[in-house]
Formats: structure tokens, C-alpha cells, sequence
């Protein structure tokens, strides 16, 4: 008998992901194909569309093989992948650049001037759910516009990283709700394009696709690509999400109460509402979620488990991180006054500050690796409470479990401390696969194996563990947490001035 399969495809930053599911959330096959990034100038970022679809190809194949699946099996294709990213298209649906990516960030002045174009912040914030940030896609458009008028002339279609391989499998042009709200071209509202906004900022609404809920059929599975993937043709293929929308439904992240904390190379608290919420200064993210009429805040730091990583390649690159983190868990909460300010790359959550630097403050010659290396943990966990803090701040009622993700989650030391800096009982679940697995999830609702996403996540998502916070290790963090939200206004100056210094 012929099984029931569902394929989630992520195309990340650092790879091109195909994830094969049973309607029961068992993983058959799984395949990641790397995929190479272009930095052709300092703080840009870019990556080649035609690599994202070739890596996918590849991991579509290797997937279906290690299932040792047919195409036949395969009854919904669900999609995921970096939000943000600008792909533009010419009339022929050829790609014309390079893509932009979410951690490019040559757009300042053009996030200045998408302000004044509607009327300040808090008109662009009240329509759209968010400030203009450097990571954004609206204002990638209006650099490519400035800077490459003899590209911009030619734009025909613009497109998400995902939506690009939705074009690919499908033929046809589409954004689900999530990636789209990560746009700033969104009226959060709505749910849809603003007319308001494109008409401020002078981009045509042709040039973007229908949008989708995350369990919406889009199109189904081409003739041609068929033959080059092994998929059935006809296959449907679903609107899917942008990557964390995708990861809260594969956690079970779904419904008002639970919040999602990712411990991913950057850090995501992720809380999800029955209506949209707005931080009034633009400090969270507001955006449409993948499950329909569903909305979510979100805080991102841009190096969590990054930081760690950056930490270890530096100063301890003949180290395993189990040996590494080993010594740390010896240091008593604290490490003896060190903290640590994470902002290798910038920051989103709680200062969108492109120009923030990190910094450990407090050494003495007492310190050494362990002490430095616990400081990281805690900053980090510092960071994500910052997020954590804004959330509950927003009004949204309680909140009855955060369930912990990422691959940071894996150290019982790092989910120890996070518990303790956020006073908070943290749980991790029984699916790790992260936004392949949600996209695969979506796939299996718009396929009809589920009713609805929040019912396909009760049955599928388990709690497998639990960590409490220990009281007196949250006294300690409750007294240091102040001290490191003195350390950002008081260096903002100065990274400034280094920023102008470097040029």
C-alpha cells in the first residue's frame, strides 16, 4: 500500500532543505544541499536564485531516494524559507540580479526615506506593523531603483526566496500571508498588499503575486519539473511560509498562549494572536502568521547561537562545543561580574541599530575562557528576555508555555540559564526539523489529511521535556539584567563613531 507522503522545502541562507513526512509527523527522508553566499561589498549580502533551485532539485531527489519513496507518494508540497529577500524577475520570468537577503544592510538611506515618503514611523508602523529596517524587502526595491536604474527598468515580478522555487515547481506566481507581511508592502490588517504604500513609495502592484494562506493550494507540480525532480505531476503545492511562521507551526506554535523561543544562529521570540497586535513603536515585529486569519509578534536578535559559534571559531577553534561549555556550567551565575553584549552583526530586537557592536564589559584578570564563555550564554539569554519582555508588555494575555527550538536548545546548560535569566518554565518538543517540517505540516492540512493546522500540530507535537527555573540562580540573573540594559544606551554613541571611523 502506497504511503501518504508530504514534502517540506526550505531554502535557507545556507542551504536548500527537502523534508519527507507521513500524515503522523514521521520523518522518511531528509536532505540539505549547501548553497554558496556572495558578500561583493561590506554589509552585503546576496545570493544566486538559480542556485536556490538547483540545490532544491538536488534535495528533492536525495530525499525521495532515502525514503526510498516515489514521486507518486508525495500527495502536497508545503514551502518555507529566509524572508525578506528580493527577487526580481524581467516579463519573461528570468532573473535579473543576484537576490537581496534578509541580512543585507545597504539600505539605510532608503529606510529613511520610506518614512518621510509615509509621513513618519508611526503612520508606516500603524499600516504596516512595523518600522522600515535594513532587512526589509521594500526598501532593497528602491536601492535597486536608485542605484541600477538599467535593472529596475526591466522589473517585471518580484518574489520571496520561496516563492521563486513556488514559480520553479509550479509556473505560477505566489506569496503566502507571513512572507508577504515581511515585506513592509503589507496592510497587516488586511492581510494583503497596501495600496497605500505602494502608491507612497512608487511601485507598481502588478509586479507583485496573489497572496495565500499557509494551507492554500497554489498550484501544482509542472510537467517539466516533474521530469527533473521525480515529484508527480499535478502534485499541489501549498502557500507555506517565511521560515519562523513556519518553524512556530512545526513546534506548535499556533495558537494564542504558546510563545516559540528559537536558539537559532539568530535568536526568535515568537508569540502568536487571534488578531493583530501593533507595538506601538515598531520594537517587535508585527506580521500575519502561516495559519489563516492568524497573526504573530516577534523579537529577533541577530546573533544567538551565532554568537557562540563567532566565540568558539575565534577563541577556542580546537574545542568541541560539549568541550567548550563544559567548564562554563563550573562558573557561578553571573561569571564574577562579565557580561557579554551580543550585537556581532547589528541588531533587530530591541534597537534595530545596524551599527551596534559587541562588547564583553567587565574583565579582570580574574576571568578566563569559562568565564567568558558562560558570559555568552547569559547575554545571549539576556538578549532573548529583552524580546520576551516586550511581548508580555503588549497586552496579549498570558502566556501558559514557551517551547524552546534551535540548535542552541541541544545544551542543557544554555537551556538552564535561559530559563533562569527569563523566570520562566521552558519546554522542547518532539519535532526538531524546524521550518520544513512546519511547511511539510502545512502541506498535510491543505491536502486534507488535517482540518486545521492547529489540529494537525495537537496531534502530531509532543512535549518532551521541561526545565524549571531554579529561584536562586533567577535572583542572581534579576539583578544583572539591569546592568546589561545600561550597557547599550550607554555605548550607542560610541558605536557610532566607530561606524563612521571604519568608513
Amino acid at each position: 500500500m502506497a504511503r501518504q507522503l508530504f514534502l517540506g522545502l526550505d531554502v535557507s541562507t545556507t542551504g536548500a532543505k527537502a523534508l519527507l513526512i507521513q500524515a503522523s509527523g514521521e520523518v522518511v527522508g531528509s536532505a540539505t544541499t549547501p548553497l554558496p553566499l556572495a558578500t561583493p561589498r561590506p554589509l552585503w549580502s546576496e545570493q544566486e536564485p538559480n542556485d536556490w533551485w538547483d540545490g532544491i532539485v538536488h534535495s528533492i531527489r536525495a530525499a525521495l531516494s532515502q525514503a526510498s519513496a516515489a514521486g507518486e507518494e508525495v500527495e502536497a508540497i508545503g514551502l518555507t524559507g529566509q524572508m525578506h529577500g528580493l527577487t526580481l524577475l524581467d516579463e519573461n520570468g528570468e532573473v535579473l540580479r543576484p537576490a537581496i537577503l534578509w541580512n543585507d544592510q545597504r539600505t539605510g538611506a532608503q529606510c529613511a526615506e520610506i518614512r518621510s515618503r509615509m509621513g513618519g514611523s508611526a503612520h508606516l508602523i500603524k499600516v504596516t506593523g512595523n518600522d522600515a529596517l535594513t532587512g526589509f524587502t521594500a526598501p532593497k526595491i528602491l536601492w535597486v531603483r536608485e542605484h541600477e536604474p538599467e535593472v529596475y527598468t526591466k522589473v517585471a515580478q518580484i518574489l520571496l526566496p520561496k516563492d521563486f522555487i513556488r514559480y520553479q515547481l509550479t509556473g505560477e506566481y505566489g506569496c503566502d500571508k507571513a512572507g508577504g507581511a515581511g515585506t513592509i508592502l503589507f496592510n497587516l490588517k488586511a492581510r494583503d498588499w497596501s495600496t497605500e504604500v505602494l502608491e507612497a513609495l512608487d511601485i507598481p502592484a502588478h509586479w507583485l503575486p496573489p497572496t495565500h494562506e499557509g494551507p492554500e493550494i497554489t498550484g501544482t507540480v509542472t510537467t517539466a519539473t516533474a521530469e527533473l525532480t521525480g515529484l508527480r505531476p499535478g502534485t499541489p503545492v501549498v502557500g507555506g511560509g517565511g521560515d519562523q511562521a513556519a518553524g512556530a507551526v512545526g513546534v506548535g506554535a499556533v495558537e494564542p498562549g504558546i510563545v516559540s523561543l528559537v536558539l537559532g544562529t539568530s535568536g526568535v521570540v515568537f508569540a502568536t494572536t487571534g488578531r493583530p497586535f501593533i507595538e506601538p513603536e515598531g520594537r517587535l515585529h508585527a506580521f500575519c502568521h502561516a495559519v489563516p486569519e492568524t497573526w504573530h509578534l516577534m523579537g529577533v536578535m541577530l546573533s544567538a547561537a551565532g554568537s557562540l559559534q563567532w566565540f568558539k571559531d575565534t577563541l577556542a577553534p580546537n574545542l568541541s562545543f560539549d568541550e567548550l561549555l563544559a567548564p562554563a556550567a563550573d562558573i557561578e551565575p553571573g561569571a564574577e561580574g562579565l557580561l557579554f553584549l551580543p550585537y556581532l552583526t547589528g541588531e533587530r530586537t530591541p534597537y534595530p541599530d545596524p551599527l551596534a557592536r559587541a562588547g564583553f564589559v567587565g574583565l579582570t584578570l580574574r576571568h578566563g575562557k569559562p568565564h567568558m564563555t558562560r558570559a555568552v550564554l547569559e547575554g545571549v539569554a539576556f538578549g532573548l528576555r529583552d524580546s520576551m519582555e516586550l511581548i508580555k508588555e503588549a497586552g496579549l494575555g498570558e502566556i501558559a508555555q514557551v517551547r524552546l527550538s534551535g540548535g542552541g536548545a541541544k545544551s542543557p546548560l544554555w537551556r538552564q540559564i535561559l530559563a533562569d535569566v527569563m523566570g520562566q518554565t521552558l519546554v522542547t518538543v518532539n519535532t526538531t526539523e524546524g521550518a520544513a517540517f512546519g511547511a511539510a505540516v502545512l502541506a498535510s492540512v491543505g491536502a486534507g489529511a488535517w482540518p486545521s493546522v492547529p489540529a494537525a500540530c495537537s496531534a502530531i507535537v509532543r512535549i518532551v521535556d521541561r526545565v524549571e527555573p531554579v529561584p536562586a540562580r533567577v535572583a542572581v540573573y534579576a539583578t544583572h539584567y539591569p546592568l546589561y540594559r545600561q550597557l547599550y544606551p550607554a555605548l550607542k554613541p560610541t558605536f557610532k563613531s566607530v561606524a563612521d571611523m571604519d568608513g
